[in-house]
């Protein structure tokens, strides 16, 4: 049970409100998650809904390797909500179960294939430490170009805010989704 009263609609935020959450019902389809806490707050969720459609339509980071980022980044935070939210999306991207099992279990990334892991390591790293060693950085800078790096540098820590705010608030996974380890 979350720790406030989750935002479902309309009828739960001021009538100078209400187009932010048709906003996020435009993006979502519905309240829930992250947004259904940030809407306590609708001009901070107006303003993180801009970086969701980022993310998702203007990043240069391909959505295989962002869904990457995602996952290792959530996994760190042990934020079953947003887990469960994004292992459909990672897989809809093409990310395979042996990549998603490794998260799930925060297993040895060496077995992944190269671009992979090394994504998982900067993001662990950078989730674990709040800082990232010159050679793991140095690794994917050498792939990528600065925009890249930004980018996905970005998208992992979007998404380990969104896990604080689930996390914070207690605010369950849904039931039907893919479960982290208890």
């Amino acid at each position: 049970m979350p720790r406030i009263p989750p935002i479902t609609g309309k009828s739960d935020v001021p009538a100078e409100y209400h187009g932010v959450v048709d906003e996020v019902l435009k993006v979502f389809g519905n309240v829930r998650g992250p947004f259904s806490m940030l809407l306590h707050s609708p001009k901070l969720a107006e303003r993180m809904l801009k970086l969701v459609t980022f993310n998702r339509d203007e990043s240069v980071v391909e959505p295989k390797l962002r869904s990457v980022a995602i996952l290792a980044a959530v996994r760190e935070r042990e934020a079953a909500y947003v887990w469960a939210a994004q292992v459909g999306a990672a897989r809809r991207a093409g990310v395979s179960e042996q990549i998603i099992d490794v998260l799930r279990a925060k297993g040895d990334a060496g077995s992944l294939p190269d671009e992979e892991r090394q994504i998982v390591t900067y993001v662990r790293q950078l989730m674990r430490t709040n800082r990232v060693d010159q050679a793991t950085f140095d690794a994917l800078k050498n792939r990528h170009d600065a925009q890249w790096m930004v980018e996905m540098t970005a998208v992992a820590n979007y998404f380990a805010f969104l896990s604080g705010i689930v996390n914070a608030f207690e605010v369950a996974a849904p039931p039907d989704g893919d479960r982290l380890p208890s």
